[in-house]
């Protein structure tokens, strides 16, 4: 008797599923708001349909749940001419994004179609936009920094490679820009820009502007503009992590740089809310909360490189209570405090060290560096409490060394702090003018404690 085995059986198996696929397909009995409702159709949640109707237009929509033998689509794209009857087609159970290094300087949207003008895509493989769960124990160690071309990031904040930072500011304040100099100037191989639920004029800005043709020679960018509907922005952020991991595997460093997460977290709620979930915590349901950290889990490092990510948090209100920037603080690796007053006083990048810290950077630098570096952010803080009295000129000299300090040095430090729009330093030469910095202030404490007049 022929026999075989298990694992050639499923083999078998699966050859046959994929070149005998079972067609599902439907009719729409009902529209509710903005979902489909369709009678006798059991595709998989996440599987891609096609709607075909009356008048001949494709309309893609996405499985999103179902009930009572119902499953329940929310269109992928406008769905004006959508109608009772019309006939509903499975076309992709597994979502699937192209990869390859074509995808350098190429900007795409959520389905992985090119929409920059420049012609097809020349991959010629595609992955699947889940994510390949790394387990706990098969993470290595964050033991290596990562430049980001930013001073006050690189020697005050050091990230290291496969961290997860947010940043973290009300509208206004910087984010883009500050992504768009990470981008162009990080020591890390690749960057992947995902930009979910931007202003459509903004895109082509920030593309030309923030990045510029070098920062986007080693990049990707993903697009979901705000006009785009729910289940596009949250595919575009599958899409963003999907080429990320792709290129790690490769062996690259990679930073996946992602504005907003915010505006992730409310495509999400829309499709809760149109689900049916209740509104858990200030109109966000459960299901927000639950796919937040599936997100930022994706990045890290394995055996192979590394995914730094860079999630910039929308505070509504400027309140860092608000649920989506108080849940992200508890599941990133530190956070990067961006200043409205700073920002209004010309000061780029806006960083407020005193309220921003990473996590890993204990890790990752010598003794020497972090403590500097703790030195500093000291002065910072010291300064911050007495700011008030000496604008008002009720500060007096003399009486209090560290206060004496914090106000003689606070000019050479927010000088330290600032650099240009365009300007970008090695990770070395930050570090290099850190202890050049410190050695200044050194020579101010011993001025001082001279007694020489300020």
């Amino acid at each position: 008797m022929y026999s075989i085995n298990e694992e050639k059986l499923n083999d078998r198996i699966g050859f046959i599923q994929q070149s005998m696929p079972i067609e599902l397909s439907g009719k729409i009995s009902s529209m509710a708001g903005l979902t489909l409702e369709v009678k006798a159709f059991f595709p998989p949640i996440g599987a891609v349909c096609e709607i075909k109707t009356m008048m001949g237009r494709l309309i893609l929509a996405q499985v999103i749940g179902f009930k009572e033998g119902v499953s329940i689509l929310m269109p992928m794209e406008d769905s004006v001419g959508i109608a009772c009857g019309d006939t509903v087609r499975c076309v992709d159970i597994t979502d699937t994004v192209p990869i390859g290094t074509h995808l350098l300087g190429r900007v795409i949207n959520g389905k992985g179609e090119p929409i920059d003008g420049k012609g097809p895509l020349l991959c010629a493989t595609r992955r699947n936009t889940e994510a390949t769960k790394l387990a706990a124990l098969d993470r290595p160690r964050i033991d290596t920094a990562i430049g980001t071309g930013v001073r006050a990031i690189d020697a005050l904040l050091t990230i290291g490679k496969g961290q997860r930072m947010g940043i973290f500011s009300g509208p206004g304040v910087g984010k883009s820009t500050l992504l768009g100099t990470i981008a162009k100037h990080t020591s890390a191989d690749v960057s992947v820009i995902s930009l979910i639920g931007e202003r459509g004029r903004e895109v082509k800005e920030f593309i030309e502007k923030d990045l510029g043709p070098e920062g986007l020679a080693r990049s990707v960018v993903i697009v979901s503009t705000s006009d785009e509907t729910a289940p596009m922005r949250i595919k575009a952020t599958f899409v963003a992590s999907s080429i990320a991991e792709h290129f790690r595997d490769q062996g690259k460093d990679v930073v996946l740089l992602m504005d907003s997460i915010t505006r992730f977290a409310m495509a999400q709620r829309q499709i809760g809310l149109a689900l049916g979930e209740p509104p858990a915590t200030k109109g966000y349901p459960p299901s927000v909360f639950s796919l937040l950290p599936h997100i930022v889990e994706r990045c890290g490092k394995n055996v192979h490189g590394s995914i730094t990510g860079f999630f910039t948090v929308l505070i509504e209100g400027d309140d860092l209570a608000e649920p989506i920037s108080d849940t992200m603080r508890g599941l990133l690796d530190g956070h990067i405090a961006l200043s409205r007053p700073l920002a209004n006083r010309g000061h780029y990048p806006a960083i407020d060290v005193s309220e921003s810290i990473s996590r890993v950077m204990s890790d990752i630098v010598d003794e020497t560096h972090r403590q500097y570096a703790v030195d500093v952010k000291k002065l910072l803080s010291i300064y911050a409490d007495i700011e008030d009295l000496v604008n008002i000129g009720a500060y007096s000299a003399g009486t209090n060394i560290e206060y004496d300090l914090s106000v003689k040095s606070h000019e050479l430090i927010s000088e330290f702090l600032q650099q240009g729009i365009d300007e970008g330093f090695k990770y070395e030469a930050s570090i290099l003018q850190l202890y050049q910095l410190t050695q200044l202030i050194k020579d101010m404490v011993a001025e001082i404690s001279k007694g020489t007049p300020n």
